[in-house]
Parts: structure tokens; sequence; C-alpha cells
């Protein structure tokens, strides 16, 4: 993730991470509506569906050897590439058990080895860019608390900002397109 443009006018690069287990899910149609709404002009938006790059169970090396993770290949390269390209990560992750996906937990522990991967200076890379969330759930906000505090408190670890995260009701396919706070909310969400 490059560090925040200097210039107001540079444009901003969006990475989308699509946790669910559904395609087009609710926390998607969501996402889509706001990224057409409300992203700021010139923006970039790149999706990544986090199924389609599966990564394999997370493996803690860090007090192997000499702590140091291998070169990253595969769907691993994709995604690291992908995320130190973007100036905004958007987690567009349904609450599944009161927290992220799978797809989206596991992502996040690969940053573990993407800290200690030589010739990537992952924390700098990440730092002053901005996490988001997207969230569709079945139940009231307050059961988002912990899939809301992963984000934030990773953002806050990670020296960026948080933006926040827009909340959608729905579980059934196309359910979260009735949720009227949710759309309004959707219209300024990535507004400045």
């Amino acid at each position: 993730m490059a560090d925040q443009p200097s210039d107001a006018d540079a444009p901003r690069r969006f990475l989308f991470l699509d946790a669910g287990a559904r395609p087009d899910g609710n926390s998607v149609g969501l996402a889509r509506l706001a990224a057409e709404s409300s992203l700021p002009a010139g923006a970039e938006q790149r999706w990544l569906r986090l199924s389609e790059y599966p990564l394999p169970p997370f493996q803690d090396l860090r007090h192997t050897g000499d702590g140091r993770y291998p070169e990253p290949v595969g769907h691993e390269r994709t995604l690291l590439d992908a995320t130190l390209e973007a100036t905004d990560l958007v987690f567009v992750a349904p609450l599944y058990w009161y927290s992220l996906p799978t797809a989206a937990k596991l992502y996040l522990d690969y940053w573990s080895a993407w800290f200690r991967v030589p010739g990537v200076d992952f924390r700098a890379g990440m730092r002053g860019g901005t996490v988001w969330g997207v969230t569709a759930l079945a139940t009231g906000d307050d059961k988002a608390e912990p899939l809301i505090g992963t984000l934030r408190l990773t953002a806050e670890y990670m020296g960026m900002r948080w933006g926040g995260v827009l909340l959608g009701n729905g579980s059934r396919p196309g359910d979260v397109l009735s949720d009227e706070r949710a759309l309004t909310a959707a219209k300024s969400f990535f507004a400045d």
C-alpha cells in the first residue's frame, strides 16, 4: 500500500476485498452502491474476491530458523502486491459469527508473514493508507462490534487511518437493497 499521495489531485487506489462465502452477496451489493455513489473523483477501483485467491492455512514461522518468510508466490503474491498498491483497503465482509469471514481473517494472518519477507517493508508500505469496512448482517448493529474492532485496531496498529464501517441489514440475497438507512449512508460513505 503506497503512502497517501501528498498531492491532493493524485488518484486514490481502492482495493475492495470481497470476503463473503456467497458471490454477489449483500455486502458486495452495498459496497458497489457506495463505490458508485461516493468514491472520490478519479479514484481507481480494484475488486478481488478472496475465495478466488485461496491461501493455505497460515504457518507461523517467526520463531523458526531466522524468522524470515519466503518470497510470496501465486495467490499470496497477487494479494500482497494488490495490498501494497492500494491507498485504501475496503473489507467487504458479511458478519459471520460476530466477526470477519474466514477468508478475510486468513488474509490478515498473512500480514504477519509479510512483515518478515526480505525486501518487503510491509509496515512502511501500509502506513498512511485507510482501512474501511462494508458489512451486511442479519442482527442488530451492536453484534458487529468484534468485526469493527478487528478492522479499527488493525488500522491503528499499522499506522493507517480508520475510515469506518458501512453497515446494512440483510440475510437473503438482495435484502440489503431494502435497508433505506444503509442505502442513504452508502451515498456518502467514501466522501471526504
